[in-house]
């Protein structure tokens, strides 16, 4: 039989000590609030980085196939690629799709009020899944319709700068020799929440762009590549570059947007400062329960000496109820972050200004592997702290114990 276990199981759960009674509670909540903090913002920064990173790899794609010349301005300089090509580049793994894109620059004229803006157009094998679940009115570009190129998705700061609704016209002019203008209607109206792309972009028909640019069938401004990894882009960035000639490079979401991705990156020291915070916390809060009581059972330490019973045996009785502790605090916070988690997931009841976070509501995300090492981390941290403490325990006479007793 295991007898420090045995014992430590009736002092845990039959003790009829009442003093350190208060401290126990104390450190099994702060054990409690500890493991909660620490899941919780694992989750909300997990959360925050997917929904923003989302967000951008949405609109943009992971990877983006661009003329290589020194043209810097909105509308990129043509290029093409054949099928063939296209079927090669896909023969990568970690390639999901490749779609054709074009922008053009223009200015909005709704009676009398104008707004520049900038036309990314997209042909009918486009995934509008990001965009569709962008949309607040209206619905993503019919391409099926004969009125097609005259469809349009304005974001919803444009709509109420300039006073659209979803089915209403207006005017586009666009900067060329001659000027030319065209009239589109509001198909629909999203917001990404993020202003950079809400003030900019329109969504429309990549072969109003090729006529507009006259540029042949075969003609685009860009390819925007989807990948399976995004953890890999990196490295397929540098695999697409290899396959393409010299004419063309690639580039991606990170290197476009370094500075969005540059402070995601940052938001990774907030985890780990919250992580040394809480267990600092919980450390804490175990020792001052374990040196308390090693100090009220003072006596029994004694008794068991003079039984003959090892330090080494008598450290592991307290080892053993101190785990007790960290597990009942472990669980209750466990159970609570995990009921939050579930919770906001589902109602997204917490809310958030998009105009600063880029997102409407607290979003979150962890996986069970992560809440399992954190737990695991966090006992483990916790019981090679509180071997120091139980030194004491060699440190007991049971000759004076016994004694006073």
């Amino acid at each position: 039989m295991n007898f420090p276990y045995f014992l430590a199981k009736r002092i845990t759960l039959s003790g009829q000590r009442t003093f350190s009674k208060l401290i126990v509670r104390v450190t099994i909540g702060a054990l409690t609030l500890a493991i909660m903090a620490i899941i919780m913002a694992v989750a909300i920064l997990n959360g925050f980085k997917k929904e923003i990173t989302e967000k951008q790899r949405g609109f943009f794609g992971d990877i983006i196939l661009l003329k290589n010349d020194t043209n810097d301005s909105y509308v990129n300089s043509p290029i093409s690629l054949s099928k063939e090509q296209i079927a090669n580049l896909e023969k990568n793994p970690n390639i999901v799709d490749i779609y054709p894109f074009a922008t053009k620059a223009g200015i909005m004229n709704v009676k009398g009020e104008v707004e520049g803006v900038l036309l990314k157009g997209i042909d009918p094998d486009y995934d509008q899944q990001f965009l569709s679940k962008t949309i607040l009115e209206g619905d993503t570009i019919n391409f099926a319709a004969e009125d097609a190129e005259n469809q349009l998705l304005i974001s919803s700061l444009t709509a109420n700068r300039l006073n659209l609704k979803v089915g209403e016209s207006f005017i586009m002019y666009f900067i060329q020799e001659p000027v030319r203008k065209r009239k589109f209607t509001v198909k629909g109206i999203f917001s990404t929440n993020s202003e950079e792309l809400d003030k900019v972009y329109v969504i429309g028909s990549l072969s109003l762009i090729r006529r507009l640019n006259n540029l042949t069938e075969s003609e685009v401004g860009g390819y925007e590549v989807r990948v399976k990894d995004f953890n890999q882009l990196g490295v397929t960035t540098e695999q697409m570059n290899d396959a393409l000639d010299n004419s063309m490079y690639a580039t991606n979401v990170v290197m476009q947007m370094p500075d969005i991705f540059n402070w995601l990156n940052m938001l990774d020291m907030n985890d780990n400062i919250i992580f040394v915070l809480m267990v600092v916390v919980a450390v804490i809060n175990m020792i001052s329960a374990l040196l308390i009581s090693i100090l009220e059972r003072s006596s029994m330490i004694g008794l068991l000496k003079a039984l003959g019973m090892q330090n080494k045996r008598i450290r592991t009785v307290f080892l053993y109820n101190s785990l007790y502790l960290i597990g009942y605090g472990l669980l209750l916070g466990n159970i609570f972050a995990i009921l939050i988690y579930f919770f906001q997931t589902k109602t997204a009841f917490f809310k958030l200004d998009p105009s600063v976070y880029y997102v409407s509501f607290v979003p979150m995300d962890i996986s069970w592997i992560t809440v399992l090492w954190l737990n695991v981390a966090l006992v483990g941290i916790a019981l090679i702290t509180l071997f120091i403490p139980s030194m004491l325990i060699s440190r007991i006479s049971p000759i004076k114990t016994i004694q006073f007793k």
